[in-house]
């Protein structure tokens, strides 16, 4: 397995998404990542440490520069609780859980932001707030994505061997057929 390679694509996949959603300072960047569908085996099954180090390698700088919040979900095993910064919990009025991911409970990515974000929390969930993610493996991040989610499409399809879903999110329109909206129409997937 080529991690260097798995690093490079990372940083791409936060760059094609920053580009696209064009976020503000402040908000939360959800990741869930499975290290085992990265190196070509079933989720869940192969936790892998360097893979997890080289996608963090990847990402955490430029979110950290775009002054981002990031948020990693761990597996169901913790019941997709995530680890954030204890100011983003405190931003966003999230409640904290009692529950320390390591590599069979909470998967390596998860173990891996643990360990390296200063001033770490688990908290429970995001109550919908994230506006931006990336789904790396099948893990499911909706449930912590701001209605209405947006895919984000491009030709980089993969992290390593596992899928790759980018996600942002954009205001619901509401009305009727009379309403008049403020800016330009959000594109369309």
């Amino acid at each position: 397995m080529n991690y260097s390679e798995i690093t490079k694509q990372a940083t791409e996949a936060v760059n094609i998404l920053l580009a696209s959603a064009e976020p503000k300072t402040g908000e939360i960047f959800v990741i869930g990542c499975s290290t085992s569908e990265i190196i070509g085996k079933r989720i869940g099954s192969a936790s892998s440490e360097d893979a997890a180090k080289a996608v963090m390698d990847g990402v955490l700088p430029k979110l950290e520069n775009a002054g981002l919040f990031l948020a990693v979900q761990g597996c169901e095993h913790i019941n997709r609780a995530l680890v954030t910064s204890r100011a983003c919990m405190e931003r966003f009025r999230l409640q904290e859980v009692w529950v320390k991911p390591w590599l069979h409970a909470g998967g390596a990515f998860a173990t891996e932001a643990f360990s390296r974000f200063p001033e770490r929390v688990m908290v429970e969930d995001l109550s919908a707030q994230a506006t931006l993610g990336m789904d790396i493996g099948g893990t499911l991040i909706g449930m912590h994505l701001h209605p209405v989610v947006v895919p984000v499409h491009s030709s980089l399809r993969n992290i390593g061997e596992a899928t790759l879903i980018l996600a942002k999110s954009r205001p619901k329109y509401v009305g009727g057929p009379r309403a008049q909206y403020i800016h330009d129409e959000p594109a369309h997937a």
